[in-house]
């Protein structure tokens, strides 16, 4: 697949960067759809931490990962590799980065301040 095709415009999306990652946002009734892309190198704790100010990623993740690898490390040690094409679901409180040379494109659900609940994601 060529991952251009994953990059194009969205309609009706809202566009930010933060700490090197593009965010596409486009409101779906009562969740958000999110177009996620993490760029070669990029790390959660080092992009990101110092703009959040929290030890580790407090958001849960839940989606299709379109292109790209994610590794994921909780608290407790425990690690996860994601590979496009996958479903993924991460529970808050973790680190990420990007494995590769390719960027990894993340296709995301989200319910806001209730994804965790709403959708039963539980830290491990």
């Amino acid at each position: 697949m060529n991952i251009d095709n994953l990059l194009g415009p969205l309609k009706d999306a809202t566009r930010r960067e933060v700490g090197g990652v593009q965010v596409d946002v486009v409101r779906t009734g009562n969740s958000r759809v999110k177009r996620v892309v993490y760029p070669v190198g990029f790390r959660w704790s080092k992009n990101l931490k110092p703009l959040i100010g929290t030890e580790l990623c407090q958001h849960a993740h839940v989606g299709f990962l379109a292109a790209g690898c994610l590794a994921i490390e909780y608290a407790d040690g425990t690690r996860e590799e994601y590979i496009a094409p996958q479903v993924v679901a991460i529970a808050p409180g973790h680190d990420g980065w990007v494995v590769g040379e390719e960027p990894a494109v993340l296709i995301e659900f989200d319910f806001e301040g209730e994804t965790v609940e709403r959708l039963g994601l539980k830290r491990p």
